[in-house]
């Protein structure tokens, strides 16, 4: 078997922690200690996010959607391959190292999706794009860490608090969704977007193909 190697190293900001982009072959992981976040062949879990999204936009033909995380960018392809021509898609990214290896040496896995006229990159804590705003988006999309329970930044954990769901609620316009991947359920969590006004759905997914590999949680909650 192929060995991996290491192409390239950030520094997640707050925590100091070391993340690496490593390839061995066609495929690519990004690990952060000796956890993978994440991996080029098992990425079911993403595509459905955007899928179940896509299809419950009011008018996907012209929405506006923020992704939190650009990850490995499966996310964003598949969003990008169900909104219309007339959609824009902003995509919140905290490191730019991250941008880059989608730019570069990952483009050829997700399509290069930076390249799409819709989207616009900001290398910026998403928090920082939905406070303040207000009737802004048909749908947020948090792809960031590993859900409410946060692993590699703390400072993620203020997208999910009471204050944070409520500002979420704040930026969507009137029937827009907040979408919520996780690595496990939580049923508190559940609750707390009800308490902040959401409608909320729980929906099991698969990171494999064909309704295989770990399964992993995604909110859909209604404004």
């Amino acid at each position: 078997m192929l060995p991996w190697t290491l192409l390239a190293t950030a520094t997640i900001p707050g925590d100091g922690e070391e993340m690496r982009l490593y390839r061995r072959g066609g495929e690519f992981s990004i690990r952060v200690s000796s956890y993978e976040l994440m991996n080029s062949r098992v990425h079911g879990s993403e595509d459905a996010l955007s899928t179940l999204v896509a299809d419950r936009l009011r008018d996907p033909a012209s929405a506006r959607v923020l992704i939190g995380g650009l990850g490995m960018g499966f996310t964003l392809a598949a969003m990008l391959a169900r909104v219309g021509p007339r959609s824009s898609v902003v995509v919140a990214e905290l490191l730019p190292e991250v941008v880059e290896w989608n730019r570069g040496v990952m483009a050829e896995i997700n399509g290069a999706a930076l390249k799409d006229k819709r989207v616009t990159v900001r290398v910026a804590d998403v928090a920082s794009l939905i406070i303040g705003a207000k009737d802004a988006f048909d749908a947020i999309v948090l792809d960031v860490d590993n859900g409410p329970a946060a692993l590699t930044a703390k400072d993620n954990n203020r997208l999910y608090t009471s204050a944070g769901l409520r500002a979420a609620f704040t930026a969507l316009r009137e029937g827009g969704m907040l979408a919520i991947w996780s690595a496990s359920e939580d049923a508190a969590f559940t609750k707390k977007l009800r308490r902040a006004g959401f409608s909320a759905e729980e929906h099991q997914v698969r990171g494999g193909k064909g309704g295989k590999g770990n399964r992993f949680l995604v909110w859909l909650a209604r404004r």
